[in-house]
């Protein structure tokens, strides 16, 4: 994709995520799974600043991902056509049914607006699992 191997700081387990259309960039913690299979695909590929690259060798575009992307979805009848937006929405509907405060929710996807990040929250009932205890 268009990330490129400075983004990831493998010492300090972390990604810095650099966001489009002026949403807010980030720096994600690396988990200890995710580190080592980044580890081993840097291992396994050619030396370059591309973290994606294609079989081919060349680096995966946004284009070749959801190409990708698509026919996996098609592959797996899941009767719907699947974009790699909406694994940004699963992470974000995840994250919001875990009861995770909005506030924090709304940095890891980076949005300005926290009206933008709401829509993950208003949809999950777990927020009130806590709320009387006996």
């Amino acid at each position: 994709m268009w990330y490129s191997i400075e983004q990831i700081d493998f010492a300090s387990g972390l990604l810095h995520v650099a966001r489009l259309k002026g949403s807010i960039s980030t720096t994600h913690p690396l988990r200890g799974i995710e580190l080592r299979a980044l580890r081993r695909l840097k291992r396994k590929q050619e030396p370059s600043r591309h973290v994606w690259m294609t079989e081919r060798g060349a680096p995966m575009t946004a284009g070749g991902f959801r190409q990708m992307l698509r026919r996996a979805g098609q592959e797996s009848d899941l009767g719907l056509l699947v974009h790699p937006h909406m694994l940004r929405h699963a992470c974000g509907y995840k994250i919001a049914n875990e009861s995770h405060d909005t506030r924090a929710l709304q940095l890891y996807l980076g949005h300005k607006d926290i009206r933008h990040t709401a829509r993950y929250s208003e949809l999950s009932s777990a927020a009130f699992n806590d709320f009387w205890k006996d």
